[in-house]
């Protein structure tokens, strides 16, 4: 009688199953005709209610600066470090740290005590050359002794004067002096302390002009020359913006990168700008008209940029990828040099987990500044 039971059950449940995949497969056959005018995804055919909501915009001319924007680094017109070209103890310092100096003004005095012996020695050799010599001319004069000897004596002054002189440089080379006007920066240094040749005993910046060192592209060389005025910005002032111009252009250009290296000079009034800051410079040179798309419907694969076109195919409107050539960026646009024409329509907004081919439907129009879905974090991949 169990035995009977379990068959009776389990003919049950074979017959239940068999019975739901019937109904699965006519509810799947009969249910594709009806989603073709009223499924969830409205009018698009076959598929459209997975048709993914997006927003597009139009492809259109814009003006672009010509400009060129570059990170350099800040340096005084003049730096130096202040070093001894000897191993000696210093025995005077003569500035404070930050002092303004003018150039020749004294900085530092060595140790100079065999350089002062030297100077009374040759002072002393002065002093008995100078007597022989006036004895011989006054005996040659009255012709008691010969005139060779008066000017032996006269040649033995002369050295003597010379030998002078060399002591007293190098009595001053143990004072160290400031080779041109400018600002003294940190020092660790006081009297006792050993220096020794090529050590930094201070550093020494003429900061009333700023000069920065950035690459130009080869392709922009005819938008720049000697005088071209640029604007700079610093990371450390942000808000504040410095005039400046380009006073020198690299003769060459370098055959890795294809730039040549420009000079900048910013005057400095007050000092704001330090030598070792990073500095962003930007020179524009007129305008021009191009193609451009929101920044948010450009993405970037690696360097491979592309753009989502809406095309419309029958009642369908899909999703076509499109690679396209980048230029600028500016004011939320990028530039697009090829790959879309006038007036197409691409896909601004909603462009997450998008595939190529996909239906989508379209919500409304963008407004093409970067706001939406994928937006952020696009712009590092163009090329200015």
């Amino acid at each position: 009688m169990n035995f009977a039971k379990r068959h009776f059950f389990l003919a049950a449940a074979v017959g239940l199953v068999v019975l739901m995949v019937l109904a699965v497969l006519v509810r799947a056959l009969l249910g594709g005709g009806d989603d073709k005018g009223g499924g969830p995804g409205g009018p698009g055919g076959p598929g459209g209610g997975r048709a993914q909501t997006v927003q597009v915009a139009a492809v259109a001319e814009r003006a672009f600066v010509n400009q060129i924007q570059a990170l350099g680094v800040a340096r005084g017109r003049r730096s130096v470090d202040i070093t001894s070209s000897t191993t000696e103890l210093i025995t005077r310092v003569l500035f404070s740290d930050g002092q303004a100096v003018r150039v020749g003004a004294p900085l530092v005095e060595l140790q100079a005590r065999e350089e002062d012996a030297g100077i009374v020695t040759a002072r002393a050799n002065l002093a008995q050359a100078q007597r022989d010599y006036d004895r011989w001319r006054d005996l040659a004069n009255r012709g008691v002794a010969p005139r060779v000897q008066a000017e032996q004596a006269e040649s033995a002054l002369a050295t003597a004067q010379a030998s002078l002189e060399a002591a007293q440089a190098r009595r001053g080379d143990r004072v160290i002096r400031a080779p041109f006007s400018g600002i003294i920066g940190l020092s660790t240094v006081t009297p006792g302390t050993l220096v020794n040749p090529g050590s930094t005993i201070a550093t020494l910046d003429d900061i009333s002009v700023i000069r920065v060192d950035f690459p130009v592209p080869e392709r922009y060389l005819s938008l720049v020359r000697t005088g071209t005025p640029i604007i700079a910005t610093a990371d450390a002032l942000p808000g504040e913006t410095f005039q400046g111009s380009i006073a020198l252009i690299d003769t060459r250009v370098d055959q890795t990168t294809r730039a040549v290296t420009a000079r900048a000079e910013f005057a400095n009034a007050g000092g704001r700008l330090r030598p070792g800051m990073s500095i962003r410079v930007r020179v524009q040179e007129g305008r021009r008209h191009a193609l451009a798309a929101p920044e948010a419907a450009v993405l970037f694969e690696g360097d491979q940029a592309f753009v989502y076109r809406a095309v419309s195919s029958g009642d369908e409107t899909q999703a076509q990828r499109v690679v396209v050539e980048t230029g600028a960026v500016e004011g939320g646009f990028i530039e697009i040099l090829s790959g879309v024409s006038v007036g197409d329509q691409i896909i601004a907004g909603g462009l997450n987990r998008l595939q190529p081919g996909a239906p989508v439907r379209v919500e409304g129009q963008g407004e093409g500044q970067g706001q939406g879905q994928g937006g952020s974090g696009r712009r590092e991949g163009a090329r200015p």
